[in-house]
């Protein structure tokens, strides 16, 4: 099985990834292919969390969903939070026994990043679009809803070509909680009506319909860059919520990005066969004998706010 982790400034996302039901022995295959989601999780990030914590945090979960750390025969980590990075390849060396592929500058995406400084571009929005072509095929826009609100495009060619950062409609609130004393704070869906007959309802119609707005103006301008036949798609957490209400996004895709970091994963797989062990011990038996940290792997796209 392939573990899959993608950590946000505020979640962090966890994927197992199991072989499809028919595929071929395991044995039989140089380069193993997991495709089927078995599990996922949204946890909270925390910098201050110690490799044990994690280590803790993730044998509990695999615990509720029956799974076996034993099982994995690979991880792959897309985070935009610096400070958790060697703490998690801890975790991986400890609690799983096998070196994890980080997606940072190096790393083979088969994606073309025209960005002004590639290392600028932040992991997720990378993960995010090889996975949208991968998936949809281009010229695409794919919103992710996180901590900031990212809008990447990827040309008809696969070539990740830039995009938008704003606000994510999460810190909006919270910002305009923060400064106005005397309003509550609500929580972020969409309203019966637009029109609020209380405060409760005219902070939600104005939070969802306000940020609906900010989100299918930015795309109308996209469009008319990229063409009207342009895909879009939206992912993150509120995804499902503002994607559905927009006249633009047709596709919402909870798991893109875990998606996305599968098939990062397969194409890098090839050329470093240590990231597949060859057997791994239980989670109990590595949860005490603690190990260096590990360098990092060859990758593809740095950090930015999400």
């Amino acid at each position: 099985m392939l573990l899959v982790v993608d950590v946000g400034n505020t979640n962090t996302v966890l994927g197992v990834f199991a072989r499809a039901q028919n595929s071929p022995n395991p044995a039989d295959d140089a380069i193993p292919h997991y495709d089927r989601l078995v599990a996922n999780w949204r946890v909270a990030t925390r910098q201050g969390s110690t490799v044990d914590e994690y280590g803790v945090l993730f044998r509990n979960l695999f615990s509720m969903a029956s799974l076996e750390a034993s099982e994995i025969q690979g991880i792959v980590i897309s985070s935009v939070v610096p400070p958790l990075d060697p703490v998690l390849r801890q975790v991986c060396e400890r609690y799983f026994n096998s070196k994890p592929l980080l997606i940072e500058p190096g790393v083979k995406t088969g994606m073309p990043v025209h960005y002004d400084n590639p290392a600028e571009v932040g992991a997720d929005r990378i993960v995010n679009a090889v996975a949208a072509f991968e998936k949809y095929g281009g010229p695409c826009v794919i919103v992710d809803f996180g901590t900031a609100t990212t809008f990447d495009c990827v040309s008809s060619k696969g070539e990740y070509l830039g995009g938008v950062i704003c606000p994510g409609v999460g810190i909006s609130a919270d910002a305009l909680f923060q400064r106005a004393a005397r309003l509550p704070r609500v929580e972020i869906r969409k309203p019966a009506r637009v029109i609020g007959t209380n405060t409760v309802g005219s902070l939600q119609s104005g939070l969802y319909y306000g940020y609906l707005g900010l989100v299918d103006g930015i795309l109308e301008l996209l469009l008319a860059e990229l063409g009207q036949e342009t895909q879009v798609l939206a992912t993150g957490g509120l995804g499902s919520m503002i994607g559905t209400g927009s006249k633009y996004i047709k596709n919402v895709d909870e798991f893109l990005t875990l998606e996305g970091l599968r098939i990062i994963w397969e194409r890098n797989v090839s050329a470093h066969h240590s990231l597949v062990p060859k057997s791994s011990p239980s989670i109990s038996a590595k949860a005490a004998a603690p190990t260096k940290n590990s360098s990092a792997m060859r990758s593809a796209s740095p950090r930015s706010p999400r």
